[in-house]
């Protein structure tokens, strides 16, 4: 191992010890199944804007949607930075408050599946069942995506075995997140927010500087047919330019739905201490996803100009995602002092990484022993025994992320589009009845749910290989249609009883600030 490598393992040891040590002092803090899982709702603003948009972007931020614009151009990764930049907004705008004030009316609701359950007064918890069934579906392969960018990374740079370092990154995300729980995934979420952007302006400043500066990346850039339209897209298979029209842009903004559904993102919305400090929360989460997703996109432009003038090899496919890797890699060249900093590089994409899968992780273990074991089967634990189970959940889960993650070629963006497209179509429309439309009943939610996830198969491996105007993604036709299902099943269905609308009532009153 050289020098170069030597140090960069220091960084990224370092890193890791501190994640594991941060879940070791949670650990003692937990008291019971409720701190595990919302932290006993006591996030401060700060953590909490970051915690969101940390545990939202994954590592899709610095391998998926670098490797896309890298490919062909800034039109596809662009339309889905600003349909996820408008999605993030409006959730924060409208959805943080009420659902935080809601799931609190409603029986101190601590997971999403709880809140369905309780909103509807569903006494059998099928909601509950089936939200959480959705949540293991969907979560599993995204937990996995994850496991799969850190063995590319680990790989790439030390030339490991990519399942060895796959396990070795999969067992210090479980070691926290088992120990610490909730309160442990979003300190180390904000710590990872800062890593993440740190090695986001380090590799854009030193790949313009390879590239003989930003004059040349542009020039490089534009010689590609489409390459930087953003109604056009650079084919790599016979470098022409191919239309990026209406529709295809109008599926593409459609990533930013997904955010009305994602329970990891949700849960920060229900455990900040204090609903009346959301907007200070909104403001700092909106600038960092833009700021961040825009450099992420710059990055695949300088990286390919880095690949034509001959500093980086020319990267194909899934290859495209290690180009951050491929950055740091050269930068750790630089010196054992730069080789360092190209360990904190390296370690960001660590954390963007870690900082979703640690949250996926706990809504789906929280799934299994909580909504499952507890609540829909009826399993009587004490506070001793629930806290175990939730931890061997952690554990249980993550062994079958690993195995999903097993492929080596799998693309992250790919696994990461599809478990975003379930969770949106699922779950958004069923939370944004539930928190806004008094008239929505259990029967509406729970079908609206099903139809919803169901689409997002149906769409995705049977419509959408049919290709022209069924080629859109799977979460705009779902989401649409799962709402559609929810008012008519409502509207057919007997309306709620008095108790849900005087909830419903109350909850809009304390949101608006308006007596009836």
């Amino acid at each position: 191992m050289t020098s170069a490598q030597i140090s960069i393992m220091i960084a990224i040891t370092i890193y890791l010890i501190a994640m594991v040590a941060i879940g070791i002092y949670w650990s003692r803090k937990n008291e019971n199944v409720g701190d595990f899982y919302l932290g006993g709702r006591k996030l401060g603003p700060f953590v909490t804007a970051m915690s969101a948009e940390a545990s939202d972007m994954s590592s899709w931020l610095l391998m998926g949607l670098p490797g896309v614009a890298y490919l062909s151009g800034i039109a596809d990764a662009t339309w889905t930075a600003i349909g996820l930049a408008v999605g993030t907004y409006i959730n924060w705008l409208i959805v943080a408050k009420r659902i935080r004030i809601y799931s609190h009316v409603a029986a101190n609701s601590i997971t999403l599946p709880d809140f369905f359950s309780r909103r509807y007064r569903d006494d059998k918890n099928i909601l509950m069942c089936i939200a959480a069934v959705v949540i293991i579906i969907f979560f599993i392969p995204y937990t996995a995506s994850g496991f799969a960018a850190c063995g590319k990374l680990f790989s790439s740079i030390f030339g490991v075995n990519y399942h060895a370092a796959m396990i070795i990154s999969a067992i210090v995300i479980v070691g926290y997140t088992a120990t610490g729980g909730f309160s442990a995934a979003s300190t180390t979420d904000l710590i990872q927010s800062i890593v993440m952007t740190i090695a986001l302006f380090v590799v854009v400043i030193f790949g313009i500087k390879v590239s003989g500066g930003f004059d040349t990346v542009m020039e490089n850039a534009r010689a590609l047919p489409g390459y930087l339209s953003m109604n056009e897209i650079y084919s790599v298979a016979d470098h022409t330019a191919k239309p990026y029209n209406f529709l295809t842009i109008c599926s593409t903004l459609a990533w930013g739905l997904g955010y009305f559904g994602m329970p990891h993102i949700l849960l920060r919305f229900m455990a900040i201490e204090d609903e009346k400090k959301l907007s200070t929360s909104r403001r700092i989460a909106t600038i960092w996803v833009i700021i961040s997703m825009t450099v992420a996109i710059f990055i695949g432009v300088v990286g390919y100009s880095m690949s034509k003038v001959g500093a980086l090899p020319i990267l194909e496919g899934s290859g495209s995602e290690t180009i951050i890797v491929q950055i740091a890699g050269l930068l750790s060249q630089s010196g054992v002092a730069v080789a360092l900093l190209a360990g904190i590089i390296l370690a960001g994409i660590l954390a963007a990484t870690m900082s979703t899968a640690d949250s996926q992780l706990l809504a789906a273990s929280s799934s299994v022993s909580h909504n499952l074991l507890q609540s829909f089967f009826g399993v009587k634990m004490s506070e001793k025994k629930a806290m175990f189970v939730a931890r061997c959940s952690v554990i249980v889960i993550s062994l079958i992320a690993a195995f999903i993650a097993r492929d080596p070629n799998s693309s992250v963006f790919g696994i990461v589009s599809f478990a975003w497209a379930g969770f949106g179509a699922a779950f958004g429309p069923v939370v944004l009845a539930a928190l806004f439309w008094r008239r929505s009943n259990k029967q509406g939610a729970l079908a609206g749910m099903i139809v919803g996830g169901a689409m997002v198969f149906i769409w995705k491996y049977m419509l959408r290989p049919l290709g022209g105007v069924w080629n859109i993604y799977e979460l705009l036709p779902a989401f649409l249609l799962s709402l559609i299902t929810i008012i008519v099943v409502s509207l057919l269905t007997k309306a709620p009883e008095k108790e849900i609308t005087d909830e419903f009532d109350h909850v809009k009153e304390v949101c608006t600030g308006r007596k009836k």
